[in-house]
């Protein structure tokens, strides 16, 4: 991000920690999933999902525009929902059959959201961050708080 001052965590100049991140991708209520359809089109939506084992979980109809454009290009992104303090994390998204994971899954998101999730009745994805970026939009903190996570 040219003029932004972007810098890698790693690079030891005391940027945002990942726990940072963290803890804004675990509290936050809202999600955009951001997609691309199969003819380029980009397509936003929020979701209600979890954080959890430095995945985001989230589901949606398995017919929805947001399926649709997974199943023809897995890579997206996500935000959480407080831009004043930003997470964004580009990466890809698979579609969770793990029978245990589906279950921690619902374990989480049943509490979070005062709802009865049933996972059997539409795919649940999980997106796996690629790179990560945050940043803290008040003018005292964006110069030296605008971070990027690069993931293996």
């Amino acid at each position: 991000m040219p003029g932004y001052d972007l810098l890698d965590a790693d690079s030891g100049s005391g940027l945002l920690p990942w726990s940072w991140a963290e803890e804004r991708l675990i509290n936050s209520h809202n999600y955009w999933i951001s997609t691309v359809s199969p003819e380029g089109r980009p397509h936003a939506m929020p979701v209600w999902g979890v954080w959890m084992d430095g995945v985001l979980y989230f589901s949606t109809a398995d017919n929805s525009r947001k399926a649709r454009n997974l199943a023809a290009d897995s890579r997206c992104t996500a935000t959480t929902e407080y831009a004043g303090e930003a997470v964004i994390v580009e990466g890809t998204a698979e579609i969770v059959t793990d029978a245990g994971v589906l279950t921690r899954f619902k374990e989480a998101y049943d509490p979070k959201y005062d709802w009865d999730m049933d996972v059997s009745t539409g795919p649940i994805y999980a997106i796996k961050p690629r790179v990560a970026f945050g940043f803290i939009e008040s003018a005292a903190d964006f110069q030296g708080s605008a971070t990027r996570w690069r993931f293996g």
